[in-house]
């Protein structure tokens, strides 16, 4: 997913402000579901993120256009590990490992991961 870094995603040097990373990242998880014609909150299941590794590499900058890649490293029963990636043409400049775990929102219970988002993951 294509994301252009516009001035609210910047500090006063014109580079990308630390949180907003994790913005670009969520972004793209949601934007894989809208892809798949399905909400990212979808029969009262959702995905949360239980932990995350992440690694600045290199500065982005105001009007850069970002490549946010997705990648699905493993799934259990009830969690997925995702591999997620920033480049500003080919060069790194975030990266994150992270743990999303499926969620009954109305129980707000861990729930085994149903078919339908299996299949969306499986896609990445």
């Amino acid at each position: 997913m294509q994301i252009r870094v516009f001035y609210e995603d910047t500090d006063c040097g014109g580079i990308v402000y630390h949180s907003n990373y994790l913005k670009f990242c969520e972004r793209a998880r949601s934007e894989v579901f809208f892809q798949a014609g399905i909400p990212p909150l979808n029969d009262g299941i959702g995905f949360v993120v239980k932990d995350m590794h992440i690694e600045f590499l290199y500065p982005a900058k105001l009007g850069d256009i970002l490549e946010v890649k997705t990648k699905l490293i493993a799934q259990k029963s009830a969690s997925l590990k995702l591999a997620q990636n920033i480049y500003l043409q080919d060069k790194e400049v975030f990266r994150a490992q992270l743990t999303l775990v499926c969620l009954d929102v109305k129980t707000q219970k861990i729930t085994k991961i149903p078919l339908w988002a299996e299949n969306i993951f499986k896609s990445l």
